[in-house]
């Protein structure tokens, strides 16, 4: 692992048990393989961890993410598996216990943390290398990625069920005309250990987006969602073979 002295930073990956729209969602198999391996592999290859975590409430999550090289020192308590609780109370819970866990045994407690989706199979090393890289003295550094079409040319149904733009301003304006928006892609968010434990914005002023393409983000709430991301997966494992092959021709 590459890193100053002085840091030690962990991965923790959340995984619930109780996924409702797609049920079992973190261990669904996806070619093959639980869809929560791409994650742990990815942080585990990029050689930036210390320690690669997988906070769950499940037994069947906590022996699959073994078998794959994450560690599950504690199961997570029921009242922060619910569909309600958001990821930095989870994080909150893992950094205090690796913490004191770090306090009892009279070793470095981790410096930084990155948390990183059990559901995002795109997610590449070098993405996770550019957030460590982005990340500021004080905030966030996340993934981020632009829509598909501007947001100020937005439409809506009205209470009259009328047609009307979001934003009346702008409806008429052309596309180049108009500030590019960025949405968080939901893969990766790197901060201090302090920033964590303190409940820093994610979004503040002074945090940082790592810009990923669209193709390779997909949220994953519905099963065309999953129909869309198997589709994906073919076509980056086409396009890994194309590079390849290319390779090795020359």
């Amino acid at each position: 692992m590459t890193q100053s002295s002085h840091q030690k930073r962990v991965a923790v990956i959340p995984a619930r048990g109780g996924s409702q729209r797609i049920p079992r969602k973190n261990i669904r198999l996806l070619n093959g393989k639980p869809l929560i391996a791409y994650s742990i592999e990815t942080a585990l290859s990029s050689q930036l961890f210390d320690q690669v975590i997988v906070s769950t409430d499940d037994e069947e999550i906590a022996d699959i993410a073994r078998q794959y090289g994450a560690q599950t020192p504690f199961m997570r308590p029921a009242q922060l598996a619910d569909h309600m609780t958001g990821t930095t109370p989870v994080m909150q819970h893992a950094l205090s216990y690796l913490c004191d866990e770090a306090n009892r045994k009279n070793q470095p407690a981790p410096t930084h943390a990155c948390l990183i989706y059990a559901t995002c199979p795109l997610l590449s090393v070098a993405d996770l290398q550019q957030g460590l890289n982005y990340l500021p003295p004080k905030g966030f550094s996340f993934s981020a990625t632009t829509f598909a079409f501007p947001i100020q040319r937005a439409l809506h149904t009205n209470a009259q069920g009328e047609l009307a733009p979001m934003f009346s301003e702008h409806i008429n304006k052309r596309s180049q005309d108009l500030v590019e928006a960025i949405h968080d892609a939901g893969q990766f968010y790197w901060a201090s250990t302090e920033e964590w434990l303190t409940g820093g914005e994610i979004f503040a002023p002074t945090s940082k987006p790592v810009m990923l393409p669209r193709h390779r983000i997909q949220d994953l709430d519905t099963e065309e969602d999953w129909l869309r991301l198997t589709q994906l997966m073919l076509l980056k494992q086409a396009s890994e073979l194309q590079l390849k092959a290319v390779d090795q021709s020359n």
